[in-house]
């Protein structure tokens, strides 16, 4: 070994030294950072800088990189809290939270364990916003709630640099008291929605039969309305012939009427001779003598 460090000589140990401490110098002084992450840097234990993607030059052995943060999107484990509605309902509460950090240099020195921060600042803000809510606006305004727990989320950890990009509620679960209450109350309510429908059903064909009986009455008073019409312009049609021809047009009329009479009593089935009035011959003999005068 001595042998080697004399061949070497003394200028050329020094050349060595010298070109390993400037492959250690820049080995320390430039930083390659990824894209999906952040280097916070400390200077004698105190913040310096955050270098973000690309590269990055930082003072060799002076400056140190203490956290490697990723700021990718990060998903919490899927949470169960207990909450008790408005209306004193226990309810149990599945949540999904979606995070990234945008400021490291808040996050690492600010909070310990992110994610259990988190987890529970969520939790409260779920059981206060249920405990302001029925049970039935916690089925149906879900996106309301959801709306809320994000925006109370996001101003409660936006002092660790933290951005919550999206949270879900992913279940309401009841307790089997409460389900089976709730299903007997489903259940009398269908049966009213049959009784109500069954009901309507009723009154629906009590009105149209209502209709169907007005629209008979109509009609038949519209047919007597046209019979009086009819019998009236007869009558007229007679009235003008007697004003017209005097008595021997009323004559005339009620001896064809006789005439008519007898011809439907002669008609008759099973009549084989018709007995006939003095003056029903006269009847007819008037209607000739009338007929051939108007002749």
């Amino acid at each position: 070994m001595n042998d080697l460090i004399n061949g070497l000589g003394g200028g050329n140990i020094v050349l060595l030294v010298l070109a390993a401490f400037l492959i250690l110098t820049v080995f320390k002084g430039v930083k390659i950072v990824p894209q999906s992450q952040k280097y916070v840097v400390e200077r004698f234990g105190r913040l310096q800088n955050v270098l973000g993607p690309g590269i990055n030059f930082i003072v060799p052995f002076l400056d140190v990189v203490r956290h490697k943060v990723s700021i990718l999107e990060r998903q919490l484990p899927t949470n169960s809290q207990d909450a008790i509605t408005s209306d004193n309902v226990l309810v149990q509460v599945d949540t999904s939270v979606f995070y990234r950090i945008l400021e490291p240099e808040k996050t690492v020195y600010r909070i310990r364990d992110v994610d259990a921060a988190i987890a529970t600042t969520v939790a409260g803000i779920v059981r206060a916003g249920i405990g302001e809510m029925e049970l039935d606006e916690v089925q149906s305004n879900r996106q309301q709630l959801i709306a809320k727990i994000k925006v109370q989320v996001a101003e409660a950890v936006d002092d660790w640099g933290i951005e919550v990009t999206r949270a879900e509620i992913l279940d309401v679960n009841l307790d089997v008291a409460t389900r089976e209450a709730m299903l007997q109350q489903l259940n009398a309510e269908r049966a009213r929605r049959a009784q109500v429908t069954e009901a309507e059903g009723k009154r629906r064909a009590v009105e149209l039969a209502a209709d169907a009986q007005l629209y008979a009455a109509q009609k038949e008073a519209e047919a007597r309305r046209i019979t009086a019409d009819a019998e009236a312009y007869a009558t007229g049609v007679v009235a003008k012939a007697i004003k017209e021809n005097g008595i021997e047009a009323a004559q005339y009329q009620v001896a064809l009427k006789q005439v008519e009479a007898l011809t439907a009593v002669g008609s008759g089935e099973g009549k084989q001779t018709v007995l006939l009035p003095a003056h029903a011959l006269d009847a007819f003999g008037d209607a000739f003598k009338l007929l051939k005068g108007r002749s």
